[in-house]
């Protein structure tokens, strides 16, 4: 018996296209400005800030990349859509660095968010399967309540901008969390996965850059070779500790599972662990941003800080992503991530080079001991594959 044909919908191959790794890179410019954010308001209230508003942006990122996974843009009116949303991206990324401060930045980041929420709600809502575009409807009046909650913060500033503003962030994070809510969704893991994984990498070199802008107009020198190098081994060995072996685990982790149960594990190994990974690279670039031209002086009480809690929220969020996904024990990432923690005495009270060389030892030997662990679990499972 012929097997009937694909739907258009599932036509395209599995992997991402070059339109979303288009949306890919405006949506990781708009959450490393917030990079800049941090560098200029070193206080507890602006972090407070600045995690409210990437959990707003990661969370509507996010929506895309379970609508696009289950419906592709193999369509030009879905192409035009996304490009529409991405103009969404770019305002709140252009509002961002005076978002949090009285003026007209607020309002334009929130008419940035109500257009990225709108352009979601309408995407494919009339076309795709039915239990599809029935999942997504479920979802949607969530979204646009917190769209409605950051227009109106945005024109009350102050204090009650903050709470709207985390109360909306609330709605986002818990509506998946609230029954039925991901029935229909159907996961394909090699896409879901590799749109991840390409955020994670955009990020990375988001880190590099962040060195070349504050060497702007500075001599070359050897500590600003050191910053540069030092800086691309740490962001190697967060390459490393993410993707290798992890992604194509991860791919085969989530195929194992029903649809239903995959779709809860995808919410929760990139919806939810996934925020201190790409915060952790956002909070690390600030620490770095600041180290060209003062790397060889003690390091600023936030420098240090960013440095070294950027680097462990990244370890903790994977050691969160991997037992999520049951890859592997949590406890060299935990491990680790204390040890870059105590790298900020380090920055403190030598010179900030040496902390940044401090935490690239420390993710070296992390790396190797990972490599280890996996070569000994690889020729453990041989001889069982040669049985069987």
């Amino acid at each position: 018996m012929s097997m009937p044909p694909a739907p258009a919908d599932r036509a395209e191959p599995a992997r991402a296209t070059t339109l979303e790794l288009f949306f890919d890179l405006v949506f990781v410019f708009t959450a490393t400005q917030l990079t800049e954010v941090l560098v200029e308001d070193t206080t507890f209230g602006g972090a407070a800030w600045v995690v409210v508003v990437f959990g707003l942006i990661w969370w509507m990122f996010n929506a895309y990349v379970w609508l696009t996974n289950e419906l592709p843009p193999c369509t030009d009116r879905r192409r035009l859509l996304l490009f529409a949303s991405m103009v969404g991206f770019l305002v709140m990324a252009l509002a961002i660095p005076r978002a949090f401060e009285e003026g007209a930045e607020a309002k334009v980041f929130a008419a940035g968010y109500a257009l990225v929420v709108v352009v979601h709600a309408g995407l494919f809502s009339r076309t795709g399967s039915a239990a599809a575009s029935r999942a997504i409807l479920r979802l949607a009046p969530f979204n646009l309540t917190s769209a409605a909650l950051v227009l109106l913060g945005a024109f009350l500033g102050g204090t009650a901008q903050f709470l709207l503003w985390t109360v909306a962030l609330l709605i986002e994070a818990l509506a998946p969390r609230l029954h039925g809510r991901l029935a229909g969704f159907t996961i394909r893991p090699e896409h879901f996965v590799e749109r991840h994984g390409l955020i994670m990498i955009i990020a990375f070199g988001e880190a590099l850059i962040a060195i070349a802008i504050g060497a702007s107009g500075l001599p070359f020198d050897f500590s600003l070779v050191a910053t540069a190098v030092l800086t691309l081994v740490v962001a190697a060995c967060l390459w490393w500790l993410y993707f290798r072996p992890d992604v194509v685990r991860a791919e085969k982790a989530l195929a194992r599972e029903c649809d239903t149960a995959r779709a809860v594990a995808a919410v929760n190994a990139y919806n939810y662990a996934h925020i201190p990974l790409l915060l952790g690279v956002v909070v690390f670039a600030a620490g770095v941003k600041k180290v060209p031209g003062h790397a060889l002086e003690p390091a600023t009480p936030a420098g240090a800080l960013y440095v070294g809690v950027g680097l462990a929220l990244f370890l903790c969020g994977h050691a969160w992503f991997r037992r999520t996904l049951r890859l592997g024990g949590p406890w060299l990432r935990i491990g680790a991530a204390a040890a870059v923690l105590a790298t900020v005495p380090v920055g403190l009270f030598t010179v900030a080079l040496a902390q940044l060389a401090a935490a690239a030892a420390v993710l070296c030997v992390a790396v190797t001991a990972g490599y280890r662990v996996q070569r000994r679990a690889t020729d453990r499972a041989a001889p069982e594959r040669l049985v069987h």
